[in-house]
């Protein structure tokens, strides 16, 4: 039985109300989320096409990633359950003159509202900051359609990801704010892959994220030790 039903942890959820009017400095407390969207963005577009598509960006805060697909020509809905991320969101979108819908509802409660109606939904640094990890899954599971992809990014857990993506990115590197994340939270590319199968969401790619200390510079590749993403798709007869 699931106690959660909703799947919020308040904590987290206030963790990134407190970002606020900040979302869009590049240079703020998410300047990593800033640093890294365009490989997002550019993985996603190697592995769909966005142009008329109906996609979904669970968990978007301000926005950030949906405005960049809804540039390149996608019917997007953002969704999060921090309001004032999707003020900020809305007030961004508006004032750039970037056409896309933002809701503040959970990604189980749309998932009932709204089955197989999204050609691509995503899902980015978003697992390890739910209660029930599995469960958001299968949400985005049930609201792509068959044939549908569906991307997850998360951290690995493990020595290297607690030294890298805790220790160095949050007290030593000082790139993301203290206490974004909790170890016990991460998320194995062997979970993810387990929960996938039992949502027939066959998984297709799990590629790296890497960062340079020395360069400065972010890149996608190799090995899925810290920072990844995925790439999965919805059994079904379309594609």
């Amino acid at each position: 039985m699931n106690k959660n039903p909703q799947n919020l942890d308040k904590a987290e959820i206030e963790k990134f109300e407190l970002a606020g009017p900040k979302w869009w400095d590049i240079d703020g407390p998410l300047k990593t989320l800033h640093a890294i969207n365009p490989l997002r963005l550019g993985y996603i577009e190697k592995r769909v096409l966005l142009k008329n598509a109906r996609v979904l960006d669970v968990g978007c805060g301000g926005g950030i990633l949906s405005e960049a697909m809804a540039t390149k020509g996608a019917n997007v809905l953002g969704i999060d359950m921090a309001k004032t991320s999707l003020d900020v969101a809305r007030q961004h979108a508006a004032a750039s003159s970037i056409e896309l819908e933002y809701r503040e509802i959970t990604a189980e409660a749309l998932a009932d509202e709204c089955p197989a109606e999204f050609d691509v939904v995503t899902c980015l640094e978003l697992l390890e900051h739910v209660p029930e990890p599995p469960t958001l899954v299968a949400a985005c599971a049930k609201m792509v359609r068959p044939g549908g992809t569906v991307f997850f990014s998360t951290i690995n857990r493990n020595v290297k990801s607690f030294l890298m993506a805790i220790v160095g990115a949050e007290h030593v590197l000082r790139m993301i704010p203290q206490g974004t994340h909790e170890y016990l939270k991460l998320v194995r590319p062997a979970e993810l892959g387990a929960w996938c199968r039992q949502h027939n969401l066959d998984l297709r790619d799990i590629t790296g994220l890497h960062f340079n200390p020395l360069t400065q510079n972010y890149r996608l590749g190799g090995n899925a030790d810290v920072n990844y993403l995925a790439h999965t798709v919805r059994a079904g007869a379309r594609e």
